[in-house]
């Protein structure tokens, strides 16, 4: 039959028919790329083939020994942002300054034996505003004041001394140069003097209330000083110790000497920031918002009185006159009034 005939047709190889049948083998061996039938296995099925443990822990140990080279190398970049922002913000912003005596007792503590505060001293304020009686502020000691009372803290070890202004920096210890604290009591062009009958300080005329002052033993007496007129540009400043506080009465020699240049503040104390049980907002209460006015020529209460009683003593008889006269002209005017009628 032709059909026969056709499969057992002379002269066509064997092969042939099994290469036929089996294309794939064909291309395989051949090299050629496979018909368009068939399919390749897909990334997901290779990413899913089994991993050798050694493989994954060796690339486990090389991620984090990056790691560790990153944060090593990260690490003195950091450093150096930190003290800079430090810098920063200490010299223009914000201090916080250890009270290194007991001259503003019981407002700021610094008593020998007692844990010293630390206050926040604010630099911002004094840049839009002038200082204002009351205020606690920080300064840096005028030349009449660091000649009376010269630096003891600094250290002639310069490693140690390193370590004491890095401490002084950030309020862990005293600082190295001469800085004070102080209240403002009056500022430039007031009067500043003591004592009155009562033993208050007055100024411009006026007693101040000064409820922070502490009295540390002794007599509740002040010393005497003034009058005292405060330069322009300049305050006069004094320790709530009152008896136990070398301020303007007595640095420099006192006076005018003794009165501090307000360039030299450094800034306002706001908080006590440490230790924990004195955290609180420094009080700047102001003595002469609260202070009483002072008699004219500082007379006695009962002496102030005799104008006003001579006042209306005088004024009853002009009272009792104007009164006669007044009914005296009614009458006149009733009796004309009666006669034109």
């Amino acid at each position: 039959m032709p059909s026969n005939a056709a499969e057992d047709e002379p002269g066509r190889p064997d092969d042939e028919n099994d290469t036929k049948a089996f294309p794939n083998a064909a291309s395989s061996e051949s090299g050629d790329p496979p018909p368009s039938g068939a399919r390749e296995p897909a990334d997901s099925e290779v990413s899913k083939a089994p991993r050798t443990p050694e493989g994954s822990e060796e690339q486990e140990k090389a991620k984090k020994q990056a790691k560790q080279r990153s944060f090593w190398k990260e690490l003195p970049i950091l450093i150096v942002v930190a003290l800079v922002l430090a810098f920063l913000i200490q010299q223009f912003v914000a201090r916080v300054y250890m009270i290194p005596s007991g001259s503003m007792q019981q407002t700021l503590h610094g008593c020998p034996g007692c844990t010293p505060d630390r206050i926040l001293v604010d630099k911002i304020t004094y840049r839009f505003t002038d200082p204002s009686p009351g205020d606690v502020v920080v300064f840096r000691g005028p030349d009449p004041w660091v000649e009376d009372d010269p630096p003891t803290n600094s250290s002639s070890n310069p490693i140690a001394g390193f370590f004491q202004n890095i401490g002084a920096a950030f309020g862990l210890a005293p600082p190295d140069e001469r800085d004070f604290v102080k209240r403002i009591i009056a500022v430039g062009g007031q009067t500043v003097e003591c004592c009155d009958e009562e033993n208050r300080v007055v100024v411009d005329g006026k007693p101040l209330h000064e409820p922070y002052i502490y009295w540390q033993g002794g007599e509740r007496e002040q010393r005497e000083f003034g009058p005292v007129t405060v330069p322009e540009g300049t305050v006069w400043v004094m320790g709530d110790n009152r008896n136990n506080s070398s301020d303007s009465r007595y640095q420099g020699g006192g006076g005018e000497r003794g009165v501090v240049p307000e360039e030299n503040i450094i800034g306002k104390a706001r908080f006590i920031v440490l230790p924990p049980s004195r955290w609180g907002v420094v009080s700047d209460y102001n003595p002469q918002v609260h202070a009483e006015p002072v008699s004219a020529m500082n007379a006695p209460a009962w002496q102030q009185g005799l104008p006003l009683a001579a006042g209306i003593l005088a004024a009853w008889p002009t009272l009792f006159v104007g009164r006669k006269i007044g009914a005296g002209v009614r009458r006149a005017v009733t009796r004309l009034v009666g006669r034109e009628r």
